[in-house]
């Protein structure tokens, strides 16, 4: 159960990253590995900064705030 909850939590945080940064998302698989990366990614930033967030909601944040960093890095190398 606890896979599918981070499979979840990784298209969620993926597709809200994708709507904020480009206005849309990158399909369901493109969504997960952008929520998954970015929860690492949200994690250690979120941990360097000092900021804890518990729950569902804080997990969705963490990975959001995560992946619409990672996408935002990848915009400036493409550039």
């Amino acid at each position: 159960m606890g896979i599918i909850i981070f499979l979840v939590i990784g298209a969620v945080a993926g597709w809200l990253a994708g709507t904020l940064m480009k206005g849309g998302g990158f399909g369901l698989l493109g969504n997960i590995v952008v929520g998954i990366v970015g929860s690492v990614v949200g994690g250690f930033v979120f941990n360097l900064l000092g900021i804890t967030a518990g729950g569902m909601v804080g997990s969705i944040v963490t990975a959001t705030a995560g992946a619409a960093l990672l996408l935002f890095i990848i915009s400036l190398i493409k550039k």
